[in-house]
């Protein structure tokens, strides 16, 4: 599992005709602390996260068992919006 931030949209007028109904947010993904912590990527939304939320992204053929994304042309996918963060050193 990826921690990331939603950082922006993709609009995408013409799509594989299994993503039609699907959000696709910009997220980038950061470390415990929420700096960020390498690229941006692209993520179906399965969760209705919004711009500036804290998510849990699953990439490869996890994103393809997320709700929905059964047989869907995705390498990842949201599939958890967070509440909070906790570290204990």
């Amino acid at each position: 599992m990826i921690l990331a931030k939603v950082v922006g949209t993709v609009v995408a007028t013409r799509k594989d005709e299994r993503l039609v109904s699907y959000k696709l947010l910009i997220a980038r993904p950061v470390d415990p602390k929420g700096k960020g912590d390498g690229n941006y990527l692209v993520a179906v939304d399965t969760v209705d996260a919004g711009f500036g939320e804290t998510v849990l992204i699953v990439s490869g053929s996890s994103a393809r068992m997320a709700a929905g994304m059964k047989d869907c042309p995705v390498d990842a996918a949201i599939v958890g919006i967070v509440d909070a963060v906790e570290l204990r050193d």
